[in-house]
């Protein structure tokens, strides 16, 4: 049993491989979705007429929900930028933080103790009273740069500051702030700062179109669909997304780039006596 378990995979990986963690776990054993875009657990003590509401964007039938179980979640905000040079190499390009956080807000023990953890080992690890609003700064950039960037093939410089894309990534990201808003999210900086912080990246390639260049899967539900989903949970029309989503869904279907959720074979209960028979 692993004291902490560190979930660094794609969502639909993250999802496929639920059951697969079950050995890992003890009965204590936080699970931290270190990942990019929307988590499955996100309504997971949620205040509001929304919590427990679970998105199937990305959790497809609750899978995760049900087999890891919400209360083993800790938030984490991954912010430095990489790009796979080849099988196992992986190159560091910009940042070294990873923010955490509690679902419910607490500053739990737990949470504390791994950010000395990673302090330790000479990371930036703060830890959030309220890791949603994290988790959206850094979606509010994905939602718009990896699929415009796979659809263009521009690197991140150019998509925030050539004209055409950085407006629609404006209007992209002004579609999710209302979303976000009315989930109670609280937005630090402008649509502005955010898009300029892009830009200071330098010519990087976003996940997304390193994705689609070496035909692997690429994450478009947890960074783009979820947040759809989320509009339609609050009532929020968002053309500039649902047009921005259709392009790249489309895109990648046509590549056979897009990856299913494929159903379980085994319901939780029975995956997790298969883990504890072998």
């Amino acid at each position: 049993m692993q004291d902490v378990l560190f979930v660094t995979l794609k969502a639909h990986q993250a999802y496929e491989s639920a059951a697969d963690f079950l050995p890992l776990l003890g009965r204590d054993t936080p699970v931290v979705t270190a990942m990019n875009g929307v988590p499955w657990w996100y309504f997971h003590k949620l205040p509001g007429r929304f919590e427990n509401h679970r998105l199937q964007s990305v959790d497809p039938g609750g899978w995760q929900w049900k087999t890891l179980g919400p209360e083993r979640a800790i938030g984490c905000v991954v912010y430095p930028a990489t790009e796979i040079e080849a099988p196992g190499i992986v190159v560091h390009k910009y940042g070294n933080k990873f923010t955490l956080g509690e679902p419910d807000g607490s500053l739990s023990k737990r949470c504390q103790d791994l950010s000395e953890v990673l302090e330790g080992a000479g990371f930036r690890a703060p830890v959030r009273d309220n890791i949603r609003d994290d988790i959206w700064i850094k979606l509010w950039g994905n939602l718009c740069f990896n699929p415009i960037s796979a659809l263009t093939g521009a690197t991140l410089d150019i998509v925030a500051t050539d004209t055409a894309t950085r407006i629609l990534s404006r209007c992209m990201m002004l579609e999710a702030q209302s979303i976000g808003e009315a989930l109670g999210v609280r937005f630090r900086v402008d649509v502005h700062r955010r898009i300029n912080g892009a830009a200071e990246v330098g010519a990087h390639k976003t996940s997304m179109l390193q994705d689609l260049e070496r035909g692997r899967p690429m994450e478009i539900d947890a960074l783009v669909t979820a947040v759809q989903e989320m509009g339609r949970l609050v009532g929020i029309e968002t053309p500039y997304i649902d047009t921005v989503l259709g392009l790249i869904q489309q895109r990648a279907t046509v590549l056979g780039l897009y990856p299913t959720f494929p159903a379980p074979d085994a319901s939780p209960d029975e995956q997790a006596m298969d883990a504890m028979v072998d």
